[in-house]
């Protein structure tokens, strides 16, 4: 059991994780419960299902802060952890940035996975993945203790990174806002490197 509260950077708002924003904030007061393991499965859940997965259901659009996720209704699942953490923030529940390295369907080239984690005062650190259940073969849960994850890194090159991120890499962020569109991400998809320095972290436990 982790009794330490985190960091007070995993529940800072930025511009690209803007839960302060008045539509986040909105959504966020709709999903609080009093039981913190019950709000924060209520935001995955609504992350998870209501914001759709850009490849899946071929949507150009490419928001990368919380409110243009919010905004546009898909996303990636970089992205998608971006509202994730805005809304997980917004309802007082330290969380942060989890990622993968995977390999694409081309073998020679490797992608980028978000994923996110919410820290619960009974157990701690817990990432989950709200990538979304529209691909087959993939069935993510909120299990607390549990990890149900869309992937499991087990190729050559591939990477599960076990560090808990209080912001979203850089590489990512402007990797996203470089995209003008859906087709230029799967020509040339994001695959980012952890940053060296200055960045606050912290390790979970992969369950």
């Amino acid at each position: 059991m982790e009794n330490h509260r985190p960091d007070a950077a995993f529940l800072r708002m930025d511009a690209v994780v803007d839960g302060d924003n008045p539509r986040v904030r909105r959504i966020a007061e709709q999903l609080t419960r009093d039981d913190p393991v019950a709000t924060a499965e209520r935001c995955f859940t609504f992350v998870r299902d209501k914001i759709l997965h850009s490849v899946d259901f071929a949507r150009a659009e490419m928001p990368v802060s919380a409110s243009a996720v919010l905004d546009a209704g898909s996303a990636l699942c970089l992205a998608k952890s971006h509202l994730l953490v805005a809304l997980w923030r917004a309802c007082g529940l330290p969380s942060g940035f989890c990622y993968q390295r995977l390999r694409s369907d081309d073998p020679d080239r490797y992608v980028t996975h978000g994923l996110a984690a919410v820290w619960l005062p009974e157990s701690g650190w817990y990432r989950c993945d709200a990538r979304g259940n529209t691909k087959p073969g993939i069935e993510c849960v909120f299990t607390p203790g549990t990890e149900s994850l869309a992937y499991i890194p087990t190729h050559e090159g591939e990477q599960d990174d076990l560090d808990v991120w209080a912001r979203p890499w850089p590489q990512v962020v402007a990797g996203l806002e470089g995209m003008a569109s859906l087709s230029q991400y799967l020509a040339q998809p994001i695959d980012a490197a952890p940053p060296k320095a200055d960045h606050l972290r912290v390790r979970a436990r992969a369950a």
